[in-house]
């Protein structure tokens, strides 16, 4: 079966196709990418432009048309934080539903932790012990921890890359006091969620995801996505607080010139590289490893999973008549091995 999500974001719509089957990993086949550049079309109350609306409408279309041409045999497509907390975001459904024949579902900040983190667990099995994910976007961020496969966490914060650029660093380069307020509010937001963090006990391991993460893991030294999702990409605290200084001196054009960087994320990157290193240090984290797999995995893989709880195996109750006897654990002579 080819199966492909469609993540309509404030940078792009991003179209990921996979062939899966039952039991088996999401194979990825091909990958779309379309602009979309919704943090520029934010108005002051809230809404969307209507240029703005137009653009993600057709960068929806393209996508569609692309899975057409691909023989996809089923669509998940959705939108995040961008479209979701717009004011006239009913409005923008309507319209992308009208243009690309398609409407986009939305999931909810919470929902979009615990399908990310669905994910990790999945990449990296039950070995890793308890997990804490951390995921900044284009307008929110998710932490997430857990053992099992529903974690025991899962919040959504405000502290997206492209929120807080458009909310604080509106000069560009930024100035001192847009950098001292973006992190003030960083460490008050976060105190919400600390204490219960603190509470849970030390993570085993830590990991993170989503495009700011892989863009700063990069900047610093990891290698290069060409290199598959094999390769370990680790991000030190220390590295992103080295670089912050010198990405804050220099315009967005400029950065684009960096190792890694976009030139759609190149105004986002201070103020994603900001959040992670307050977020990471808040948290007694001294770096983090890159997950590969995010968001549309996790959503790909729970559709296996209801794939494969189509063919349950039946279990049998086991019942004992009254006066059955009891077998021992252990025959008689026999004596178990100490532990």
């Amino acid at each position: 079966m080819r199966l492909a999500v469609l993540d309509i974001g404030s940078n792009s719509a991003q179209l990921q196709v996979v062939d899966v089957s039952a039991g088996a990993p999401p194979l990825p086949a091909h990958a779309v990418k379309e602009p979309t550049l919704l943090a520029e079309e934010l108005q002051a109350d809230g809404t969307l432009s209507d240029e703005g609306i137009e653009r993600v409408t057709a960068a929806v279309t393209r996508a569609v048309d692309a899975a057409v041409r691909l023989g996809v045999d089923h669509l998940y497509p959705f939108v995040t934080a961008a479209v979701r907390d717009a004011v006239n975001r009913d409005e923008v459904i309507d319209r992308i539903q009208a243009g690309a024949g398609i409407r986009p579902q939305f999931l909810s900040g919470e929902e979009e932790a615990r399908l990310t983190y669905f994910a990790a667990r999945r990449w990296y099995g039950w070995s890793a012990g308890r997990l804490l994910l951390i995921d900044i976007g284009g307008g929110s961020m998710e932490l997430v921890l857990g053992r099992d496969v529903e974690p025991e966490l899962a919040v959504s914060l405000p502290l997206g890359a492209g929120r807080l650029t458009r909310e604080f660093l509106t000069a560009d380069p930024p100035t001192r006091k847009q950098l001292k307020a973006l992190r003030r509010r960083v460490r008050d937001t976060l105190s919400e969620v600390l204490d219960r963090l603190r509470w849970e006990g030390p993570p085993r391991r830590v990991v993170a995801t989503s495009k700011t993460f892989k863009q700063l893991a990069r900047l610093t030294g990891a290698p290069p996505q060409r290199k598959g999702p094999f390769v370990t990409r680790d991000l030190v605290v220390a590295d992103v607080r080295a670089w912050i200084p010198r990405l804050a001196r220099i315009p967005a054009a400029e950065r684009a010139g960096l190792r890694g960087v976009s030139k759609p994320r190149a105004r986002q990157v201070v103020a994603g590289a900001v959040a992670a290193e307050v977020t990471l240090s808040a948290l007694d984290v001294p770096g983090v490893e890159v997950c590969p797999w995010a968001l549309r995995e996790g959503i790909l893989l729970r559709h296996l999973e209801q794939l494969a709880d189509s063919m349950p195996l039946p279990l049998q109750p086991l019942t004992r008549h009254p006066d059955a006897t009891v077998r021992p654990l252990h025959p008689a002579g026999e004596q178990p091995v100490p532990s």
